[in-house]
């Protein structure tokens, strides 16, 4: 198979692709749909950042499908920003699903969250339909980190005419001030590269006591930080992320 090359096929004659959002810990926070296409579907797709990583999804999956049963597709995702490596590594990985696929064989990749919100499974289903337009995608929603982080903290994210934003935190603190200052409630993923910078920022608009931190929210490794100045310095899970609501 050439990479690269598009390829029109019968979608009869092949699997179907479904992103499955497996919710963001707590297993019992899958949803009925998404438990039923694990069970129907034949091969189980999880992304891993490296040989040999464990997948947080895949923690979750485990606990309602057997993988003996199952083809457990491992595929990696390498954390780089070198455009030639990630193309290389993305091209293998759509090869490699689509290997099952044109076998007629059904593919759930498994992602935590939801899969249309920042996760692995938006560009794996873009670079899908480039070269293979004819084989269905269809995404199964997820609760995402947001939506659990304000249960767990009782904040509403909105109500009425509020606005909020997600935002993936950045070192670009002008930005961030930015979102701060435009929204009611603002989201912040990804938050612990930039946990310091962050809090600087929070307290010179006087919303630091407005802010709260969770990192892997409704699993069974979740911490809370009500009072986020007790973490300068602090080296917290990629899995962390900042609510800032300005009416607290």
């Amino acid at each position: 198979m050439k990479t690269g090359m598009v390829i029109t096929v019968s979608e009869r004659l092949t699997g179907t692709l479904y992103g499955v959002g497996v919710g963001p810990g707590d297993p019992e926070l899958l949803t009925i749909k998404a438990y039923r296409y694990l069970k129907e579907c034949q091969v189980i797709a999880y992304p891993k950042k490296r040989m040999g990583g464990r997948s947080y999804a895949l923690d979750i999956v485990e606990l309602y499908v057997n993988p003996q049963e199952k083809t457990m597709l491992g595929l990696i995702f390498p954390m780089t920003k070198d455009q030639s490596e990630l193309t290389a590594r993305w091209n293998k990985t759509v090869d490699e699903v689509t290997a099952h696929l044109l076998e007629q064989r059904d593919v759930a990749f498994v992602t935590e969250g939801d899969p249309m919100l920042y996760s692995t499974f938006i560009h794996m289903a873009r670079l899908l339909k480039e070269r293979f337009p004819d084989i269905p995608i269809v995404t199964v929603p997820g609760i995402s980190s947001v939506n659990a982080a304000a249960s767990r903290l009782s904040v509403p994210l909105a109500d009425g005419d509020e606005v909020v934003a997600i935002v993936p935190a950045t070192e670009d603190m002008a930005g961030m001030r930015e979102r701060l200052r435009d929204h009611d409630c603002v989201v912040f993923l990804k938050v612990a590269k930039v946990l310091d910078p962050m809090i600087q920022l929070l307290e010179e608009m006087k919303l630091v006591d407005c802010a709260m931190v969770v990192t892997k929210v409704t699993s069974s490794e979740e911490v809370v930080w009500r009072n986020v100045r007790d973490l300068r310095g602090a080296e917290l899970n990629y899995l962390t992320l900042m609510v800032v609501k300005k009416s607290c």
